[in-house]
């Protein structure tokens, strides 16, 4: 007689077009992103990893169990967080962060900082994209009388993506585009190969949950820098357009928006001006 394993260990059965379409449908509803047939694959996958591990043998049981009260709203938090974490790394895209530095040496020779510079990562991951914004920052600041006049804040839709942000430790591999200059100054080694964002940068940056479909609540306002990149993909191209919208509005006069090369096509915004750079997609908001 043939030993029967555990149900836990058997693969689990494709999804049926309906599941299929009532997991999309969720998903988009709640947060937005959107799954498409390509990516379907993906889907069950962690849907999968995620059932064995709470003990359910079907699709549609587990999804009356995130869709039902509080316990379902914790459990629904966690799958996000299978589904939206995504590999990044130090200065990602260095021609964004090229054009960043030469915006903020061009501000801060215009005048001096009437208040700190507020810098936002909006979809931070874990925290790469944050933490290279605010070295940015500090470099441009480092030898003025300004030097650490800057906060820069990190959101996110992922609870766990933020707990790797603030603990700010990264492999040796996360940081092979930083220069050994920066590297020196703003991390610290640990043993084995991994590196530590140095408290006093780590000061000036915090991090925060926030679901793009509810930047209408936002706190934050009066922005000087946004970088929004590598997220809009995720969404319908309506949805891109009003995701930027809001995110235009919470730019000061004068402030710079950079957007993913690509993320999006055509999109104008009445207060918002084009930036002239080939490698890099980005608006300044008009001064008063």
């Amino acid at each position: 007689m043939q030993p029967r394993f555990d149900w836990a260990l058997e693969p689990l059965a494709d999804m049926s077009p309906t599941e299929f379409h009532d997991w999309q449908a969720l998903l988009e509803e709640r947060s937005g992103l959107v799954v498409s047939e390509r990516r379907r694959v993906f889907l069950q996958a962690n849907l999968s990893a995620r059932m064995r591990e709470v003990g359910v043998r079907d699709y549609a049981s587990y999804y009356r169990q995130v869709t039902s009260g509080p316990r379902g709203a914790v459990e629904w938090s966690t799958l996000m967080d299978r589904l939206t974490v995504q590999e990044t790394r130090f200065y990602r895209h260095p021609a964004s962060f090229e054009l960043l530095e030469g915006y903020l040496r061009q501000r801060l020779e215009q005048g001096a900082l009437v208040r700190p510079w507020a810098l936002w990562s909006v979809g931070c991951s874990s925290g790469e994209e944050t933490y290279s914004l605010a070295i940015t920052a500090a470099e441009v600041l480092r030898d003025g009388e300004a030097a650490g006049r800057f906060g820069v804040t990190g959101t996110d839709i992922s609870l766990s993506a933020l707990e790797k942000s603030r603990a700010a430790v990264y492999g040796a591999r996360r940081l092979e585009q930083v220069a050994a200059g920066l590297r020196e100054r703003y991390f610290q080694p640990l043993l084995p190969d991994r590196f530590q964002v140095l408290p006093s940068l780590a000061a000036r940056v915090c991090f925060a949950r926030l679901n793009v479909l509810e930047l209408a609540n936002a706190p934050l306002s009066g922005m000087d820098v946004i970088f929004c990149q590598n997220l809009l993909i995720y969404f319908r191209r309506w949805r891109r357009r009003e995701i930027l919208n809001r995110l235009a509005e919470r730019l000061a006069p004068g402030g710079l928006l950079v957007i993913g090369v690509g993320e999006v096509v055509g999109w104008q915004h009445p207060e918002l001006l084009p930036v002239a750079d080939d490698q890099v997609l980005a608006f300044t908001r008009k001064s008063l």
